[in-house]
């Protein structure tokens, strides 16, 4: 950041008295920009014991299979969010049930939101965001495949609950090697 949001002025990075990290701050106006987490969000559609992945249609990732999800939006709440998510990327319409699992990304400034949600109807449909849409079964998901590994770990979480007759929310992080 080189500008002030608010005069646009020029903004200088330091840290300030009483707190523990450095911020944007102007000292024209006095504006202290803070900077935190992008919230995605998204969900493990179900449609008869089976879990909705889409292939995507674009970067990052593009070719991988996907959970419906993205970028919360100013303003909305994070089901609503994920809910619309899933009319994006395929069309679907669903209930949210609950909070899945929540993992963090601190490499990219990001926690994603995975809620459990039911397909209403069965009846979705190709985006420019989704290439090709399936059902999988546990076995029949192409592991390899998958984009994200907060993807992979609200899977693996979800079908480790269904083993074991649990539904809780999982915490999970992303590990850099």
């Amino acid at each position: 950041m080189n500008y002030c949001s608010n005069c646009a002025s020029k903004v200088v990075f330091r840290t300030i008295e009483d707190d523990h990290l450095p911020r944007f701050i102007c000292e024209s106006c006095g504006i202290i920009h803070y900077q935190n987490p992008r919230v995605i969000v998204g969900c493990i559609p179900i449609w008869e014991d089976k879990v909705l992945l889409c292939r995507r249609g674009i970067e990052p990732q593009l070719g991988f299979w996907n959970l419906v999800g993205g970028f919360l939006e100013n303003g909305e709440n994070v089901e609503d969010g994920a809910s619309r998510e899933a009319v994006e990327e395929a069309g679907l319409q669903l209930k949210i049930e609950n909070l899945q699992s929540v993992y963090t990304v601190s490499s990219a400034n990001q926690v994603h939101l995975h809620f459990l949600a039911t397909i209403l109807a069965p009846k979705w449909h190709l985006t420019m965001e989704s290439t090709e849409i399936q059902l999988f079964s546990e076995a029949e998901i192409p592991w390899d495949e998958v984009a994200f590994q907060s993807n992979v770990f609200a899977l693996k979480s979800y079908f480790l609950d269904k083993k074991t007759g649990l539904r809780k929310t999982h915490l999970g992080a992303y590990k850099s090697i």
